[in-house]
């Protein structure tokens, strides 16, 4: 799937069918403390209403979960900019739970000593897009790795 077919709403359709932001200034403030974002990044906690389509000029939405349930870190790895490339999308139009699907893959590779590549990681998955954002699927005919994944991240 290239992402021109994902593009099926338009940016109001889909602002207005996103969740408004569920969390706290000091859950935001505790985050940018726990995983030390310098400074330099001006992380920035949403307007009241906003959504992660609305991301000023010049910066990205980050989700929580990428953090909290995907592992996710900066400065990033190199599988992971590997498979950003590879599917042409940018991290800020990536659902939560495809972050959850690459980052697992990556540990059940590292944990079996094989490198992770975009190679292998189409061998179990296929891209799927819904509302604009990206995610990943099982592929039917592919052993399943990820024996419980996650239906969807509350709040």
């Amino acid at each position: 799937m290239s992402t021109e077919e994902c593009h099926e709403y338009s940016s109001e359709e889909m602002a207005s069918s996103l969740p408004s932001l569920k969390w706290s200034k000091e859950t935001f403030d505790g985050m940018v403390r726990n995983f030390k974002f310098p400074d330099s990044w001006d992380a920035r906690y949403p307007d009241e209403g906003q959504t992660a389509m609305d991301a000023p000029v010049g910066y990205i939405t980050l989700f929580w979960d990428f953090f909290s349930a995907g592992n996710f870190r900066l400065p990033v790895i190199n599988f992971f900019l590997e498979i950003l490339s590879f599917y042409k999308f940018h991290i800020s139009q990536m659902h939560p739970i495809g972050m959850v699907r690459v980052r697992h893959f990556e540990f059940v590779c590292r944990s079996m000593h094989i490198e992770p590549t975009v190679t292998r990681f189409r061998v179990f998955h296929q891209m799927h897009c819904f509302q604009g954002f990206y995610s990943f699927v099982q592929r039917a005919s592919a052993k399943k790795i990820l024996l419980q994944p996650p239906k969807s991240f509350h709040d």
